[in-house]
Formats: structure tokens, sequence, C-alpha cells
């Protein structure tokens, strides 16, 4: 019995298998390549809200801090408000401050929103919406 023709078909096999394999691990470390720089890029971003959110306390507010009530939230939110281009939800605001996103804390924030609208600092443009007081 001859089994040359299914050795050279079992080779054309193994040779495609391993262009395959071959290109497969070419695609692999390019995405890995890849991941890695998107991984990069999210540490990166992390270090600059850290380093951002830190200064934020440290910026002077249009209001005086000591109209301000006290809890540490307060410098913080009129920071948001300072660098926002409209007007703002307490869900957007908890985002902005890096709480998690819970009923209990958008709800303390909205509480926090209305505070400062008391005290003439922000206005609520409509329901829920808040802005700066011009």
């Amino acid at each position: 019995m001859n089994i040359q023709p299914l050795l050279e078909a079992l080779d054309l096999q193994e040779n495609a298998a391993q262009a395959l394999a071959d290109d497969l691990r070419g695609q692999i470390a390019e995405l890995q390549g890849r991941l890695r720089e998107a991984e990069t890029h999210l540490e990166h971003l992390a270090i600059t809200r850290k380093t951002v959110t830190a200064l934020a306390d440290r910026l002077p507010t249009q209001a005086a801090s000591a109209d301000l009530p006290e809890h540490p939230d307060y410098p913080r939110i009129l920071a948001v408000f300072n660098q926002a281009t409209g007007p703002l939800r307490a869900r957007d605001v908890c985002e902005a401050l890096d709480h998690e996103l819970l009923p209990k804390n958008i709800e303390g924030t909205r509480a926090k929103l209305k505070r400062l609208v008391k005290l003439g600092i922000l206005t609520e443009i409509d329901t829920g919406n808040f802005a700066r007081q011009q």
C-alpha cells in the first residue's frame, strides 16, 4: 500500500495549520501591545483625576468659603461647577466627585445642591438641573 499521497495531504494540512497559528500569534502580539498602551493610558488618566481632584479643594471659589457649609464636598462641588459648560444634575456631580452612583449618594449630593441654591451660590434652572448663579 502506498501511503505517500496520504502523507502529502497531511503535510499540506500541517503547513496550513502552522501558517494559521503563526498568523494568530502575530495578531495576539499586536493586541497585547495595544492592550498595554490602553492600560498605561488608563493609569495616567486615573493619576490625573486623582491629582485634579486633590487640587480642586485648593481652587478659589467665587463664594467665600465662610458662606459654605462645613463639609469637604462643598468646595469640590463648586470646583465641578467652575469647570462645567452647562447645567449639571446631581448624578453628574456624583460622577465628577468619584462617588459611587448609588441612590443614597445621588440624593445626598442633590441635598447639597439644594442647600447651595438656598445660599444663592447655585441656581436650579429647572427641576434637577443646577448651574452657577450668574
